[in-house]
């Protein structure tokens, strides 16, 4: 439990890279209340990223959120402050995200893991006049992994091609592929014409 100094010491969502960097040094050092206080401003925006790549699957997620951190206790003492916190977090997020896919797709049916098909057929059945937020989320669960993840890094986060095919490990080609193959997935799975 974190004492009533720590909380006071607690940044704000306004607060500026300079306190993450402060905040950054002294979990380096060992302060666990830093720590919290990273995870707690960045664990939100992180899980996001990540439960969308898991195709909405929250134990994945929840798993991929705390692997991630657990990367981070261990990695930031050799933090180089090169970048943001933020951006630093968001790419270890990410890659450890992606690792599981790649781990998962070596081992599983891409096209029908975690009952997928189950959600595409319950999403069928509804009515898709006007797709909703929720809509969009459901029919982003039923990509395929990879096409979800092309999706996903690239529509939603803003990664360019060569970015997510090296991270991918694909071509920059496949990774375009991917992305036409995903839009196409959610027009038709939304009810919308190709």
């Amino acid at each position: 439990m974190l004492d009533t100094t720590v909380l006071s010491t607690l940044p704000t969502a306004a607060a500026s890279s300079d306190d993450d960097a402060s905040l950054a040094r002294s979990a380096a050092s060992g302060d666990a209340g830093a720590y919290e206080a990273i995870y707690r401003r960045h664990s939100p925006r992180l899980y996001s990223v990540v439960w969308r790549l898991c195709g909405g699957n929250a134990a994945r997620a929840d798993d991929v959120l705390q692997e991630t951190f657990i990367k981070a206790w261990r990695a930031l003492p050799q933090f180089r402050f090169q970048s943001a916190l933020s951006t630093w977090l968001h790419r270890l997020a990410v890659n450890t995200a992606l690792m599981e896919l790649r781990a998962r797709s070596s081992s599983t049916d891409l096209e029908l893991e975690d009952g997928g098909m189950d959600r595409l057929e319950a999403l069928e059945g509804a009515s898709r006049c006007h797709a909703t937020e929720l809509d969009l989320e459901r029919a982003l669960e039923t990509l395929p992994p990879r096409a979800r993840a092309v999706l996903v890094l690239h529509d939603i986060e803003g990664w360019k091609h060569h970015e997510i095919a090296e991270e991918l490990q694909m071509a920059v080609g496949s990774s375009k592929a991917q992305l036409h193959r995903a839009r196409g997935l959610l027009r038709t799975r939304l009810g919308e014409p190709a």
